[in-house]
C-alpha cells in the first residue's frame, strides 16, 4: 500500500514542473473579461457615471465620475496586467475590490444565482413568451431558438464571487512562471 502512495505522490510532485499553467490560465480566462467590462464602461462613460450616481434608477454612488472612471480603468488596466504578467499580485486587490464592489451594489439584491433557476418566476416568463412566439410567430421563435435554449439571467452575486476568488487565487499564487513578466522581472531582481 505504501507503495501505491508513493508512487501516486511521486506523480503529483511531478506536476509542478508545469505549475505555472494554473496562475496563466487564471490570468488569460479573467482579462477578457475586464477588458470587456471596463471598454463597455468608457464606451459611454456619461452613461456609466449617470448610473454610479443616479439614486432612482442607479446605484446611487458618491462622486459618480471618479468611481466610474477608476472602476473603468482598474478593469482595462487589470485586463493588460494580467495578459502580461505583470504585478499580478499587485492589480488583483483593486480587481477585487471592484468585485466585491459590484456585488454589493449590483449583484447582491438578487440572491446568488446569476443564471435563474428554472422554477424561478423569471424563467416561467421566458418560457410563456418563448410559447408566444412560437404559436404566433414560428420563424421568429425558430430564429430565437437555432443556435440554443435562451437563458434569463437573474443578476445574482455567482459571476462576481467566482472572479472575486480567482484574483484572490492569484494575489497568493502569483502570475505563475515562464510566461508572466513578474517571473522575469523577479529572477533579474533576484527577489
Amino acid at each position: 500500500m505504501k507503495k501505491i502512495l508513493c508512487f501516486f505522490h511521486n506523480i503529483i510532485l511531478s506536476l509542478r514542473k508545469v505549475d505555472f499553467l494554473g496562475p496563466l490560465a487564471l490570468r488569460l480566462y479573467l482579462a477578457p473579461i475586464f477588458w470587456m467590462a471596463g471598454m463597455n464602461k468608457f464606451s459611454d462613460l456619461n452613461s456609466t457615471i449617470e448610473w454610479f450616481g443616479n439614486t432612482q434608477w442607479g446605484l446611487g454612488l458618491p462622486f459618480p465620475t471618479l468611481l466610474a472612471t477608476l472602476a473603468a480603468g482598474t478593469e482595462v488596466l487589470g485586463a493588460v496586467f494580467l495578459v502580461a504578467g505583470f504585478g499580478v499580485r499587485w492589480i488583483s486587490i483593486p480587481l477585487m475590490m471592484v468585485m466585491l464592489m459590484a456585488m454589493i451594489t449590483v449583484h447582491m439584491e438578487h440572491g446568488w444565482l446569476a443564471i435563474a433557476h428554472q422554477s424561478s418566476e423569471a424563467h416561467t416568463r421566458l418560457n410563456g413568451f418563448l410559447g408566444w412566439l412560437s404559436e404566433n410567430h414560428p420563424g421568429r421563435h425558430g430564429y430565437i431558438t437555432e443556435l440554443g435554449t435562451p437563458i434569463m439571467l437573474n443578476n445574482g452575486i455567482e459571476f462576481s464571487a467566482t472572479y472575486f476568488i480567482m484574483l484572490l487565487t492569484l494575489l497568493f499564487t502569483g502570475a505563475g512562471r515562464y510566461l508572466s513578466l513578474d517571473f522575469w522581472v523577479n529572477r533579474r531582481l533576484r527577489c
